[in-house]
């Protein structure tokens, strides 16, 4: 018997496993490839943690993964600690995800840790700064992100706020690889409540979050003065963002915000969207169509647990058109830096951090006022992680993190991408460039003009399966073993294989190529979907040129990719 085929009937024999789901296992008898693909493998931790399509099976997102997940997590806590560990829990807008949260509780309370669990959906960046707020020993988010409506997820926060990163994650993988269900401990929500583990929060840690965030403001009084002067269309699609959003864009002074009616309250089939992502234009079809309605400067959209914002702003010739996270990112960058230069001034010792697959551009801004710049890996618990480096050693100021995924975070309040402060930040810019004249589209034409023509695409397919990992790793093996030494007639200067650990940064499976000319392109492996990334950047004279120089890119690489 094959090892997918015994997991299957372990599942049906197990008396832990409730009778809903055996009859959804027994309903898939005989089809061979669903067994396969929920049982081929655990869920592994990945840049976004546990996540997976909700479903019967160990590759799935259920309350026995969930409690599995939280049992290995329980015991690592109750391992690395002296004293008496508690956990921060939040959920967003998802399918099961109160259900995923308190399970996620009751197993921790079953182990004697505290569990403060969020009343009400709340967003990731809010659970970030309660962990640290609560002194809590970690923190657990039950979201998948802008994933489509089938899936969810479970991430691990660290005591400082910030994702887990691998050390800590591969310790929890292997208490967790040693459990069977039956050795999961669990309370009922009555033996915890009555026993003090579990405990509800909510408002305080509201009011605490939101003053974090308004404390970032880099000009106040932009929003007091002329908040009132801007129009904002606002999305939530669907998620947690709609009610922190709107108070802090309220509390900055932004008083005209107008909110996607359709898209306003949570719902878990995200039935107004193809996909939840802020990062698709199809997203922003119904804002788009409220702003030509209110003439919008600026319209924001938050994906489902609200750590990624998008904005779309008027071209030259008023139509609406959506940033990329590295325009939006390098729009902000500048904001914030000037308006420390010509106010309390820049730090000295100040960072900017952004990912090996984001734009230079941010990072060529960041230099013209003498701002030093890191990289990290892909993923923002590796910015998290920085972050949390200054705060021990004291060598560092940081002023702002972001990635090109649309995650973006300034202040030190929390240790991840905050959709909240990014949509203050971009609505303040919005306001303030308005005062003199131009539009966030006309202030990033400018910076083209002065720092070069940077344009940025990504292109990813999806290899589902057992099947589809393999696809993925004779991909990335062929490109290291067979790599180019030149594309578009450019030569390849430099092949920067992450997996010998380049820089002093974690081993990844990631391989960037730089050409000659200053583009470059990168392959990375999802590590939260069955995707295989490509990422492409250009540098030119003329918005002309960098789109010819880009298409040319991409069209010689993805013709390899695909082939």
């Amino acid at each position: 018997m094959s090892r997918v085929r015994k997991l299957y009937e372990q599942w049906l024999q197990d008396p832990g496993i409730d009778p809903a789901t055996k009859e959804e296992l027994k309903a898939i008898e005989g089809q061979d490839k669903e067994i396969e693909d929920r049982f081929y493998k655990d869920l592994e931790f990945g840049t976004g943690g546990l996540r997976g399509v909700i479903g019967a099976g160990t590759n799935r997102m259920n309350k026995y993964t969930v409690g599995r997940a939280t049992q290995g997590l329980a015991q690592d806590l109750l391992q690395a600690s002296s004293g008496h560990p508690s956990v921060v829990i939040a959920y967003d807008s998802r399918n099961q995800s109160p259900e995923f949260a308190l399970e996620a509780a009751l197993v921790l309370a079953g182990n004697g840790i505290k569990a403060y669990v969020f009343e009400s959906l709340r967003t990731t960046p809010e659970l970030s700064f309660a962990v640290r707020h609560l002194q809590a020993s970690a923190g657990i988010v039950i979201t998948a992100s802008h994933n489509p409506p089938e899936y969810n997820g479970y991430k691990v926060y660290g005591p400082d706020g910030g994702q887990i990163v691998k050390e800590q994650a591969d310790r929890i993988i292997g208490q967790i690889q040693s459990l069977e269900f039956n050795m999961i401990r669990k309370l009922s929500k009555e033996e915890a409540e009555s026993q003090g583990v579990l405990q509800w929060i909510g408002q305080a840690i509201d009011d605490a979050y939101v003053k974090a965030v308004l404390a970032v403001r880099p000009r106040p009084e932009v929003g007091m003065q002329q908040g009132n002067k801007v129009n904002i269309v606002y999305t939530p699609l669907h998620g947690s963002g709609n009610i922190t959003v709107r108070r802090v864009l309220r509390e900055a002074g932004f008083k005209n915000v107008h909110v996607v009616p359709e898209q306003e309250k949570p719902d878990s089939q995200f039935s107004t969207v193809q996909s939840p992502n802020p990062e698709e234009k199809e997203a922003f079809s119904l804002a788009i169509e409220l702003g030509k309605q209110v003439e919008a400067d600026v319209i924001i959209g938050t994906d489902p647990d609200c750590d990624r914002m998008g904005a779309v702003v008027k071209d030259a010739t008023g139509q609406y058109v959506v940033l990329s996270g590295n325009q939006s990112g390098a729009i902000m960058v500048h904001y914030l830096l000037s308006s420390l230069q010509e106010g309390q001034g820049i730090p000295t010792d100040g960072v900017v951090i952004k990912t090996i697959v984001t734009s230079e551009m941010g990072a060529e801004i960041a230099r013209h006022y003498g701002v030093e710049v890191m990289n990290t890996l892909t993923g923002f618990k590796y910015i998290g992680e920085k972050m949390t480096e200054f705060e021990r050693n004291g060598h560092h100021s940081f002023l702002f993190g972001y990635e090109e995924s649309y995650g973006y975070l300034a202040g030190t309040y929390a240790r991840d991408k905050d959709a909240v402060v990014a949509s203050m930040l971009i609505c303040e810019a919005a306001a303030y460039y308005k005062s003199q004249g131009k539009t966030l589209y006309d202030v990033l034409q400018e910076l083209y003009g002065q720092f070069g023509y940077y344009r940025e695409a990504l292109e990813s397919r999806t290899l589902k399966g057992m099947d589809g990992l393999a696809k993925i790793r004779q991909i990335m093996e062929e490109w290291r073993s067979h790599s180019p030494s030149n594309v578009c007639g450019k030569k390849i200067t430099t092949m920067l294989d992450y997996t010998e650990g380049i820089d002093g940064l974690p081993k990844e499976n990631v391989l960037k190529y730089l050409l000659e000319d200053g583009s470059w392109f990168c392959l990375r492996p999802s590590g939260t979907e069955p995707k295989i990334k490509v990422y492409f950047a250009v540098k030119a004279n003329s918005a002309e040129e960098s789109e010819r120089l880009l298409a040319d890119l991409r069209q010689e690489v993805m013709t390899r990719i695909d082939r």
